[in-house]
């Protein structure tokens, strides 16, 4: 199928057109949607784009041209309106966090094509398979930030979200053909309470990077002021950390703790460019990281016996009901329900509906059989 003979997408700048927009869509069953941020090309991402079709338009919304967004916010809080995604929770954290909005009616593609147990879930496949389009992955790590946005980097951001209507259409009739809507249903309603994860503080990042290898608790010390620096530097220069100095860098540089700038040469992941930039406050933060105390290490959560057995339980129970149904482990029952149902360990039905009643589809199916797997084997 072509594509280069669609109309072209409206590019709603103006505060007059993202109000007639609102008030267009307000009148639509569905409506598709999409985002795109610059989390590559900047210290704190934002949404840098928002696309919208129906059937018969497509939309391209500049937020940032645009200071007031909130004519969106009831269209997506709306039950009445149903509203597409493809892989939506990362686009849900970022219209959140930014915007502040609500979501209620959600469908998403990849969650449909994963409970029909679907090998390739990924839009541009996907789509490929469905309707032979093809899309130009060129643009996929683009930056968003920029103004003006090539005509071709739009075209590609408008193909995200104009054949999402229709991909969902043949979805949906295939989760009834396959009695698993109310499944899906179950995890589109999930989808809406994506919460806003918390920034990672430093500290974290320190010890997940320090976890990776073993290293002293001196080397932890340096590894931890070395962070710090590098997210200075990033914040200086609106830039992701990883693009001041990778990951790998900042633990080759901790484990050496050099105290010249002739031994930063030796390390891997060093250039010259990055020596002459950030090599006096590289060996600063070393020599500040030796002379300070290692910071503590946070609990690990340690988890018993018991509760060990009970997840391995529930985590077999999972992967062989999985492969009856021909989906992934996690379709069955997501990671997070299995954590608080082994930890909670509940012995009567009420029990364990108190801790899935965002299940109900899941619990009426497996209920019995959770608790036929959580039951002590002395007891069986």
């Amino acid at each position: 199928m072509l594509t280069n003979d669609l109309p072209d997408p409206i590019y709603v700048d103006t505060a007059e057109k993202l109000s007639f927009l609102a008030a267009r869509l307000s009148g639509v069953p569905v409506f598709a949607v999409d985002t795109e941020s610059n989390s590559l090309f900047a210290y704190r991402e934002q949404v840098c784009l928002i696309q919208i079709s129906t059937l018969e338009e497509d939309y391209i919304i500049d937020p940032l041209v645009l200071h007031d967004m909130s004519p969106l916010g009831p269209l997506f809080a709306s039950e009445k309106i149903e509203k597409v995604f493809h892989a939506g929770e990362y686009d849900l954290i970022c219209l959140k966090r930014d915007y502040g909005f609500e979501f209620h009616n959600l469908f998403d593609t990849m969650i449909a094509g994963r409970i029909l147990g679907r090998e390739v879930i990924g839009l541009s496949a996907m789509l490929e398979l469905e309707f032979g389009i093809t899309l130009d992955k060129k643009w996929q790590r683009a930056n968003w930030g920029i103004r003006p946005i090539p005509p071709a980097q739009l075209a590609y951001a408008r193909m995200d979200s104009h054949f999402l209507i229709p991909l969902r259409n043949r979805l949906r009739q295939e989760l009834e053909d396959a009695d698993r809507l109310e499944l899906a249903d179950e995890d589109f309603h999930r989808l809406e309470r994506t919460p806003i994860p918390q920034i990672n503080t430093e500290k974290e990042n320190c010890w997940k990077l320090a976890n990776r290898k073993d290293m002293s608790n001196k080397q932890v010390s340096v590894l931890y002021r070395l962070c710090d620096y590098r997210e200075e530097q990033a914040r200086r220069a609106n830039l992701p950390p990883f693009k001041i100095m990778s990951n790998d860098t900042l633990v080759a540089v901790a484990q050496v703790c050099p105290s010249k700038m002739e031994e930063l040469t030796d390390i891997k992941g060093l250039s010259p460019r990055l020596i002459d930039r950030y090599g006096k406050g590289l060996l600063e933060s070393v020599s500040h990281g030796l002379h300070s105390d290692p910071p503590r290490r946070p609990s690990n959560g340690r988890k018993d016996d018991e509760l060990i057995q009970r997840l391995d339980s529930l985590k077999s129970w999972r992967k062989k009901t999985a492969a009856d149904l021909h989906v992934e482990s996690d379709v069955v029952l997501p990671r997070e329900i299995v954590e608080q149902i082994a930890g909670v360990n509940p012995r009567t039905y009420s029990e364990l509906a108190a801790l899935m009643a965002n299940f109900p589809w899941r619990l009426q199916r497996y209920g019995k059989d959770i608790l036929e797997t959580l039951k002590p084997k002395e007891l069986e």
